[in-house]
């Protein structure tokens, strides 16, 4: 499954919710969306606005860890 570390970085770069949505063109309904890891996608385009005004790389906000099924 995908890990959403967006709140990580965020916090990182002192930047709120509100702030990043601005500056990225979303709402922050679609920013907690993504934030919560429940959105089904994510447009390359918005990711590298995010990747900008984060100053990061996809692989600081966006991580994959194996499900396992037999627990």
């Amino acid at each position: 499954m995908i890990i959403v570390n967006l709140d990580v970085m965020m916090a990182k770069r002192k930047i709120s919710s509100q702030e990043l949505a601005e500056k990225i063109g979303i709402t922050q309904a679609n920013l907690s969306i993504l934030k919560t890891g429940k959105g089904k996608a994510i447009r390359f385009s918005t990711l590298e606005k995010i990747c900008e005004v984060l100053d990061c790389k996809p692989g600081d906000i966006l991580d994959y860890e194996k499900e396992n099924k037999h627990e």
